[in-house]
């Protein structure tokens, strides 16, 4: 399977802004953004212009892409997929990456970022109404219950990630039994529950044209 190859800081300071690729690091003194304000590169630090309309859709898109870890043509498709489907175009688009089970493990906080959580769903940990599941991709459903297996060790790693990370918020449309590895989907995400600014017209439009 393609995986990106970018260093993860070099994205964040691509589109100017903490997308939350590396974890606690984000949080910490050493975020590349907050040490260096400008795009990588040798033209990084060159005087800005006004970004042109096709300019502002590309860097949502982008950014957008970025922060769910997915390859151009991964995200193409669940735009046409989100096309296809009723309702408003941009908002299922985001409503189908939240449900991705990779998203939702590092949303339940039992990751400290996106990447780690498809690790985690590749090495077969999760359980979804008690099936092994090891699909990042796999969308979860109102209803479905997820666990988290392992050996004692492999768990006790799990529960110190989320006691680390328990000054994150826990989305609304989920229920998390961190003592047990354990959440419950109550409801299908809204954009409200997002948790990252990505303005989705923008997406809309430029892949509209």
């Amino acid at each position: 399977m393609a995986r990106r190859l970018t260093a993860s800081c070099r994205l964040c300071r691509r589109e100017g802004e903490k997308l939350f690729l590396k974890g606690t690091r984000c949080n910490s003194d050493k975020c590349a953004v907050a040490r260096r304000e400008y795009a990588p590169g040798q033209h990084g630090q060159r005087r800005s212009r006004k970004p042109s309309d096709y300019a502002l859709q590309l860097r949502e898109k982008q950014k957008a892409k970025r922060i769910y870890g997915l390859l151009e043509k991964q995200f193409r498709n669940y735009f046409k997929k989100a096309e296809k489907a009723k309702g408003v175009t941009g908002e299922v688009l985001l409503q189908e990456l939240e449900r991705r089970l990779d998203n939702v493990i590092y949303r339940a906080n039992f990751a400290e970022s996106r990447s780690k959580a498809r690790q985690i769903v590749k090495h077969r940990f999760p359980a979804v109404n008690g099936k092994t599941v090891d699909i990042p991709s796999y969308q979860v459903k109102e209803g479905d219950e997820i666990v988290l297996n392992g050996s004692d060790e492999q768990k006790k790693a799990f529960i110190e990630t989320t006691k680390i990370l328990e000054d994150r918020t826990v989305p609304e449309w989920m229920e998390v039994s961190a003592d047990n590895l354990a959440l419950k989907v109550l409801r299908l995400p809204e954009k409200k529950d997002i948790g990252m600014a990505i303005e989705e017209n923008l997406i809309v439009e430029l892949y509209s044209k």
